[in-house]
């Protein structure tokens, strides 16, 4: 690395960072010492220490960052690994945009000319405050990329979750897990379902029931109860029973609990071994069984909710060709479509949970079920397709009457000062830009459309904000050299560009990907 690189990047306040990590290190000894020579349990002194031990690796870790870059390429310092990268290497330099709690977290993602993308720990903005300063490194960041490489791009790429170039690692992670939860549910149907249905059946048992098989029939004892626990919320209530016998205690619900008093004579019913029934003159308690149906609603539930990661995922690769900042379709339409085969689908698998294909009745069921879902993916597949600029044959006509279309300009303009329009009227009278879907022409500006003109239109980007609907596309125009966003429905927004009287840019150029 050069003694002297022309960007670098460090964390701010490295000295407050640096204190954290000792006195991380001083807590966590502390707290080792006191797990083995001092009171208290022990599972508190772990808890403290590992918890200490974990601040001082993470406050170590930041103050130990350090990016800098020269004219080789960008190199990266960090506690754990040193990675560098050569400008013929990197093909693109992007932001990276997370979404905090209640922030937006900026980072820097280096995409290099094998497909692999490297987030760089610095520089980094999680306020409005850094903000500033996390755009100037990125710019001189790169500003040598296109001294010393050859960055593919001309503009700085934002990748959002909206984007088709944002990490695909937690929608598989959450797929995959509510997959297999759906398989472990669905495995246990059968055995929850011969075990309701024995439970059912099971008969008391008589003098000549062998020993073996008084699991399998229903045995009753007698006891006294010695008082009782009632458990607030959701929480288990207690059943004690006078000199332990038969038990000591018995776990039951709330409302079963509140049903009985010390020094009632109760009846247990027992069945494999277990209690499964409290029962006095005056109330009844029994064990519930989960039935067949309830399992097998969650197993349906679990594999449908892992449609709508799936959705997503397919719909990223759909989108592979795309550029990595362009913004996909919503899953919203797939999401819908799996809704409205959990109204089919959840009632057949309660009320049919291992044979849903029995009787004619729940095979109609299912065919029909089967064939509006397969109407509706395929609507949602319609849909979501991913729709280039130049799709939209141009229009010719205008009505005479106003109409007002859902458009906005992105950039502040004499005709949209600070982004107050949010729709374009069009028709009677000049185009012009009102804060209002109509009717009327109140607080409308008018657009200069003789200094206007399209220098191309496109997709929707990272980079233009999620104001901006998935579906939209957004026509840049020229106005009198000023580079101004315009965004729209592809229908509106042709119609617009022709209202306004602007030449709309050749369509095969819009379709290559960068």
């Amino acid at each position: 690395m050069a003694d002297a690189p022309e960007v670098l990047c460090r964390p701010v306040r490295r000295r407050a960072l640096w204190w954290f990590a000792a006195f991380g290190a001083a807590g966590a000894g502390l707290a080792a010492v006191g797990a083995r020579y001092g009171h208290g349990p022990l599972a508190v002194w772990i808890t403290v220490g590992l918890s200490l031990a974990l601040l001082s690796v993470l406050c170590a870790y930041a103050a130990t960052s350090r990016v800098g870059a020269d004219e080789y390429g960008v190199h990266s310092r960090t506690l754990l690994r040193r990675r560098d990268m050569a400008w013929p290497d990197i093909a693109d330099l992007r932001t990276y945009l997370q979404y905090g709690r209640n922030q937006e977290i900026r980072r820097v993602s280096v995409l290099l000319r094998d497909g692999h993308t490297r987030r760089l720990p610095l520089p980094m903005s999680g306020t409005s405050g850094d903000r500033a300063e996390f755009d100037a490194k990125l710019a001189a960041l790169r500003a040598l990329h296109r001294r010393h490489g050859d960055p593919e791009s001309d503009h700085v790429p934002v990748i959002t979750d909206r984007a088709a170039g944002h990490s695909t690692a937690v929608l598989w992670l959450v797929c995959v897990l509510l997959l297999a939860g759906a398989g472990l549910a669905a495995s246990f149907v059968p055995s929850v379902g011969a075990e309701k249905r024995a439970w059912t059946a099971a008969v008391p048992c008589t003098a000549a029931t062998p020993a073996t098989e008084r699991g399998e029939c229903l045995s009753t004892q007698h006891a006294v109860i010695a008082r009782t626990k009632i458990s607030r919320g959701n929480q288990r209530s207690w059943l004690y029973f006078a000199d332990g016998r038969p038990l000591e205690r018995l776990g039951v619900s709330q409302d079963g609990a509140a049903g009985f008093h010390p020094g009632d004579r109760v009846e247990l019913t027992v069945w494999r071994h277990r209690v499964r029934a409290v029962a006095t003159n005056d109330h009844v308690w029994r064990d519930h069984f989960t039935g067949a149906g309830d399992v097998a609603v969650v197993a349906a539930g679990c594999a449908l909710a892992a449609g709508y990661p799936g959705a997503r995922l397919l719909l990223r690769r759909r989108g592979r060709r795309l550029p990595d900042d362009d913004v996909l379709p919503s899953a919203l339409p797939f999401a819908a479509a799996l809704v409205g085969t959990a109204l089919w689908l959840m009632p057949l698998c309660y009320l049919r949970p291992t044979e849903p294909l029995d009787s004619p009745v729940t095979l109609t069921w299912a065919a029909a079920g089967t064939a509006v879902s397969l109407g509706m993916f395929t609507a949602a597949w319609r849909a979501t397709r991913i729709r280039t600029p130049g799709d939209t044959p141009p229009t010719t006509t205008l009505e005479q009457a106003d109409h007002f279309l859902a458009a906005r300009f992105l950039d502040h303009t004499d005709y949209n000062p600070h982004g107050f329009g949010t729709h374009i009227v069009l028709g009677d009278g000049p185009p012009a830009v009102t804060p209002h879907p109509g009717p009327g022409r109140f607080a409308a500006r008018r657009i200069p459309a003789e200094r206007l003109t399209v220098t191309r239109v496109r997709r929707a980007r990272g980079s233009d904000g999620d104001s901006v609907p998935r579906g939209w596309h957004i026509a840049e125009l020229d106005d009198a050299g000023e580079p101004v966003r315009l965004a729209a429905a592809p229908e509106d927004l042709t119609r617009i560009i022709d209202a306004l009287g602007c030449v709309r840019p050749a369509p095969d150029a819009e379709r290559a990907r960068p």
